[in-house]
């Protein structure tokens, strides 16, 4: 068997560790007799599974105890529904950050409740469409909004940005400032691609939310992370399915949840704490290997990336090659020589490394010694 050299952005790579231990525990997880994915979700042993998993997440972020951390499903897209649900209960405008295509998405669901709130004649005071509190939009979304660019709303029920644009590779350097004319506004923020490669303060946060399949585990599994006094301020219609108290509640079983994707998430976590040592030596491992790219890409006359290097991704890396003919070559020999899943968001084009926990320092090295070599032969 040979492992390739996979920057794709998702679903992700796996820790190989990881993989190698789901598959020896694949038939008989522990002498229980059956898989993991075979057992019921309220069985002992699989809610010792779920207990272990969410602690060693609450230790690899230093997680407050007045957060809430829930396992749902639905992705972060359903998030960008389940946001406003659960956060403008008590009224005011929900207020979003614009930097690229997911934190779009996000705008455009609030948008999409809005209109169907009218449209089904609800209580509107419940509920306003969102305020754009600052977007780069129109340099091509190459830097993110400095702090004295952004601007809420008088009555912000919170403010909503996506740390990491994975389409776009453009990251926040700093984390937005959220006090508003009627004091603390709860910031939300959309961490799908960048949770756990770098240490992190929770506690400036009101809520958090990944999906799993870049560095969590396998798609099918989002992670939320809400402040406890937030979880009371959920729209009246918001359906018992995507509201937050329920999972809370029901230690993120209200119904059946996808318990093999708990699981992997959770031997993940344990890799992270016992054979990466924790978030500082992933961050260091991390901050190594896009540094090593960056400086490829920088070096050369062939190769550009658009970013603003202050907020340049250090999980997706996005590049363009200075004659766009040679794309489809690119790929092709990339691919022969087990470079997989190089090619850009079909939105922007290009190429795209997504450099996420699993992939490795080796990995990288190949991909650059490729670049450099396809440079010489073809640039």
């Amino acid at each position: 068997m040979t492992r390739l050299h996979n920057f794709c952005a998702g679903p992700a790579a796996m820790p190989t560790a990881v993989l190698e231990r789901a598959r020896e525990e694949m038939l008989d997880y522990r002498g229980q007799g059956a898989s993991v994915m075979e057992m019921s979700h309220r069985s002992p042993t699989f809610e010792a599974i779920a207990a272990q998993a969410e602690q060693d997440f609450r230790d690899l972020l230093a997680i407050p105890d007045n957060y809430r951390v829930l396992f749902m499903q639905g992705g972060a897209t359903m998030q960008f529904a389940c946001v406003p649900l659960n956060l403008l209960g008590p009224g005011g405008s929900p207020n979003y950050l614009d930097t690229g295509i997911w934190s779009g998405k996000a705008i455009k669901e609030a948008e999409h409740l809005d209109l169907a709130n009218k449209h089904l004649d609800l209580a509107n005071e419940h509920l306003a469409g969102p305020h754009i509190a600052g977007s780069t939009r129109g340099n091509g979304y190459v830097h993110v909004p400095r702090p004295d660019e952004i601007a809420l709303s008088a009555d912000a029920a919170y403010l909503h940005y996506c740390h990491n644009e994975t389409i776009g590779g453009l990251a926040y350097d700093y984390v937005p400032q959220v006090d508003g004319a009627n004091g603390e506004v709860p910031l939300v923020c959309d961490m799908s691609s960048s949770i756990l490669s770098t240490p992190l303060d929770v506690s400036r946060y009101g809520v958090i939310y990944a999906g799993a399949q870049k560095n969590i585990g396998p798609a099918g599994i989002t992670v939320v992370i809400v402040r406890d006094d937030l979880l009371e301020r959920a729209l009246p219609q918001t359906p018992s399915l995507l509201g937050w108290k329920v999972y809370a509640d029901n230690d993120s079983m209200i119904n059946t949840p996808p318990t093999y994707a708990w699981y992997l998430a959770g031997l993940v976590f344990q890799w992270l704490k016992h054979d990466i040592g924790g978030l500082d030596e992933m961050e260091t491992i991390n901050r190594r290997k896009c540094e090593a790219l960056y400086a490829a890409i920088d070096t050369s006359d062939f190769y550009a990336n658009p970013i603003d290097p202050v907020n340049r991704s250090i999980m997706n890396v996005p590049f363009t090659l200075a004659d766009e003919s040679l794309n489809s070559v690119f790929l092709s020999e990339a691919e022969s020589a087990g470079l997989l899943n190089l090619k850009g968001h079909r939105s922007v084009g290009g190429m795209r490394a997504s450099l996420y926990n699993a992939v490795s320092e080796a990995d990288v090295q190949a991909l650059i010694t490729f670049m450099q070599d396809f440079e010489r032969r073809r640039g």
